[in-house]
């Protein structure tokens, strides 16, 4: 098949781009830069240039396809200062929004498969997410990927949505562990929140990219999907490993100081959301085969380039 794909040079996309190739697709990537184009064509991608913003660019890419997979999302909310928090997650998902409602109107009466991407980390906090479990209604919410991709199953295309955990890990993870990494190199000790027990589920970029690929070619419309490996790795274990790669101390961070020694890590490292992907192991067939988040973090390439923050 054709596959027209967003985010296709990003942590996860790339990864997707392999997957797909290597399973026979041809592959058309989504390029907002002449440096994203070169990887694209470098990695057996055919390019169309466009951004998540341009909308007619997104129609032609999906009306030429056999199929999209949209990993693409604005991440920058992740640098956006305290004050502008809210209002930068706020543009993100209105962009994602359009970008769905776009790619899904070329789709639309077509039979087509189309993937999106979504989260696990918010979907049930403190409780383990399912498949079944849905997204929250809440207006604040902070990603609308999951309802508005779902609403396409009633206009004849095969949607389905992938969640992420808040780890998806592998060499060129430059997300929250590696964060986790700087601001212990930063602060001189490696940092957990009060007991440590809440949990993160994580998943190998190359398993994530094999969901992908499965969704693609045989989910069913309205499937909700788990990329989840590690169903719940507790934090403490997570700033252990960290501790002892990095040679330092590690210490319990009161959960009122949180925001001091984590900055806008803050929001994130308290988080207790653990995910299963039982449903959908059974549904695909899929088995996570690559290390887990704990055997990847033994790996020398999570210390190797991560730099070390202000003090």
């Amino acid at each position: 098949m054709k596959i027209f794909v967003t985010g296709a040079t990003g942590f996860v996309g790339s990864a997707i781009i392999q997957e797909l190739i290597g399973a026979g697709h041809q592959v058309v990537g989504l390029a907002r830069s002449d440096a994203s184009a070169a990887l694209l064509a470098a990695a057996g991608a055919d390019v169309q240039r466009g951004t998540l913003d341009d909308l007619d660019s997104l129609k032609r890419g999906a009306e030429a396809s056999d199929g999209v997979i949209h990993a693409g999302y604005n991440h920058d909310w992740l640098r956006a200062a305290p004050s502008d928090f809210v209002a930068a997650i706020a543009a993100a998902a209105q962009t994602d929004r359009r970008a769905i409602e776009s790619l899904g109107d070329a789709l639309a009466g077509s039979g087509r498969p189309f993937v999106v991407t979504s989260g696990t980390a918010l979907v049930a906090p403190g409780r383990m997410a399912t498949e079944d479990t849905p997204a929250p209604s809440d207006p604040s919410f902070p990603r609308v990927s999951e309802p508005v991709a779902l609403t396409m199953a009633a206009r004849d295309v095969r949607v389905s949505v992938v969640r992420l955990p808040p780890s998806v890990h592998g060499v060129g993870d430059h997300a929250f562990v590696p964060g986790l990494i700087g601001i212990a190199r930063g602060k001189g000790a490696s940092g957990y929140v009060d007991a440590g027990s809440n949990r993160w589920p994580a998943v190998h970029r190359l398993d994530a990219a094999r969901v992908y690929r499965l969704a693609l070619e045989k989910a069913p419309a309205g499937s909700r999907l788990h990329a989840v490996a590690d169903e719940g790795v507790a934090l403490r274990e997570i700033a252990t490993v960290i501790g002892r790669q990095l040679n330092l101390p590690v210490i319990s961070v009161r959960s009122e100081q949180a925001g001091e020694h984590f900055g806008a890590l803050a929001r994130f490292v308290a988080l207790d959301c653990p995910a299963s992907s039982a449903l959908t192991q059974q549904l695909l067939g899929w088995r996570p085969a690559q290390p887990g988040l704990i055997e990847d973090l033994e790996h020398p390439h999570y210390f190797a380039s991560v730099p070390t923050p202000a003090r």
